[in-house]
């Protein structure tokens, strides 16, 4: 059966784990403990031995008989019985030499009565005291193998069960705990998976906007965090769309309106043409090629497909351009329009003609609503990074509620207005769409009654526009 669920994947991974780990641990905590507790047994027959030699030479002054003490087969002597008694197993296995280093006792028969070379006699172990050396115990390097088995009912025996014990319930135990954290730690990875699986069905069926709880400031929490921005985002840009569609579908309904209108009645001969009637449908028709040349150069710059002409261009040469462009209208609208930027000033690198686009539609604003006797100056300076470009008017201002939203495309401060001097209510936001194209950025601040300013920074000609 294929697992399908993550939590049952955790789950089973952590206890396999878990699992393997206690059995691999107590492996080799029994086989060490087991290894080491002949050892000590060993070391602890060694012991003896080296005691019950000792006291048999201060008993008999001699060596004689010694073999006795060391036999495998019980005999009639209560004292080798009991000495044998107390070992775990037979007695260690080795060498014994007198005080002369004469071989009394070997494993090889042929040895005994030989003297032992130096080198050997070096790994012997003394036995009596310095004074009265009655010889030495040389044990073998090997230890016994297989080892002595132990007696069923013998405080060995019982200590090594309770070992044995123990560690088979320190596997147990470490295994449930295993199992335990891994459904823990299982369910805390795949709730957050779960709810991200079903949010992004319920954005798929169009439920735009939708959130899901950030449980953790984990990796799952950022991505958590992630879903519900970009979920946002999308019902944000969604209804923009929408709105935008209705702006579009608002702006191009009225000159529409105007042209089916006249050429109804033109086509049903109710009117007659006349200049003026010309001239009406020439500037709806207008009116209509702005629109949509906007829309188009919106649409350029969402896509990052908008072209730049990108050259290095003198601040003032910019401004000076625009107002002699607008020199003619402010002039009969009685508005004093002038150009404070230096010759000294480095270029900056833009296209000329989108630049131009873009200031061209901030002196227009401004001439729009600066009154007479007004003036607008144009100002360009240095900055940090870049180079500042500001157009200051002393106009009707904006609005402190409508000055973050001046940027919006089709944002209309006064509907009413706008409408009537024919404004798609796109061009701040062409400029500021160009602004940013050119790796500058564009802001604007005002005082109701006093005037407003709008701020570009442009980077220099040898900084690359981002």
């Amino acid at each position: 059966m294929r697992l399908r669920s993550l939590t049952l994947k955790l789950i089973l991974a952590f206890l396999f784990v878990g699992l393997v780990g206690a059995v691999l641990v107590a492996g080799f905590v029994g086989e060490r403990t087991k290894s080491e507790f002949d050892r000590f047994v060993l070391n602890r027959d060694q012991t003896a031995l080296l005691e019950e030699l000792s006291h048999y030479y201060r008993a008999t002054n001699s060596w004689q008989g010694v073999d006795q003490l060391l036999s495998n087969s019980p005999d009639n002597q209560d004292e080798a019985w009991g000495f044998r008694r107390r070992l775990h197993g037979p007695p260690p296995t080795g060498t014994l030499v007198d005080a002369n280093g004469v071989v009394l006792l070997s494993q090889d028969p042929a040895r005994i009565g030989r003297k032992i070379s130096p080198e050997e006699l070096a790994r012997g172990i003394p036995i009596g005291p310095r004074d009265k050396m009655a010889g030495w115990f040389i044990f073998d390097d090997l230890p016994r193998n297989p080892p002595a088995p132990t007696l069923p009912d013998s405080p060995e025996q019982a200590f090594l069960d309770n070992v044995r014990h123990a560690i088979f319930m320190g596997a147990v135990g470490a295994t449930l705990v295993a199992l335990v954290i891994g459904v823990i730690l299982a369910q805390t990875l795949s709730r957050p998976i779960k709810d991200l699986t079903a949010a992004t069905k319920i954005v798929a069926e169009g439920n735009l906007g939708h959130q899901v709880k950030v449980r953790s400031k984990d990796e799952l929490g950022r991505l958590a965090t992630s879903f519900n921005q970009m979920s946002s985002d999308l019902a944000r840009a969604n209804k923009q769309r929408r709105q935008m569609t209705a702006d579009i579908a608002h702006d191009l309904r009225t000159p529409l309106s105007i042209l089916l209108g006249y050429t109804e009645a033109l086509s049903d001969g109710k009117l007659q043409a006349t200049p003026e009637i010309h001239k009406v449908l020439h500037k709806e028709a207008v009116h209509l090629s702005h629109l949509v040349d906007d829309l188009r150069t919106l649409s350029l710059a969402d896509a990052g497909e908008l072209k730049l002409n990108l050259q290095p261009c003198l601040p003032y040469e910019l401004l000076n351009r625009t107002t002699a462009a607008y020199q003619v209208q402010a002039n009969a609208q009685n508005v004093a329009l002038t150009v404070a930027a230096g010759h000294e000033l480095p270029p900056v690198l833009v296209d000329p003609e989108r630049m131009a686009q873009v200031l061209g539609n901030l002196v227009s604003n401004a001439l729009r609503y600066t009154p007479a006797g007004g003036q607008i100056l144009l100002l360009a300076a240095a900055a940090q990074n870049g180079i500042t470009v500001q157009v200051q008017d002393t106009g009707a201002g904006i609005a402190p509620n409508d000055l973050p939203h001046i940027f919006n495309r089709f944002y209309r401060a006064d509907e009413s207005r706008q409408q009537q001097q024919g404004e798609s209510g796109l061009g701040l936001a062409i400029a500021r769409s160009i602004v940013e194209a050119h790796g500058g950025s564009i802001s604007a601040s005002s005082t109701p009654g006093q005037g407003s300013t709008f701020t570009i920074v442009l980077p220099l000609a040898d900084t690359p526009a981002s």
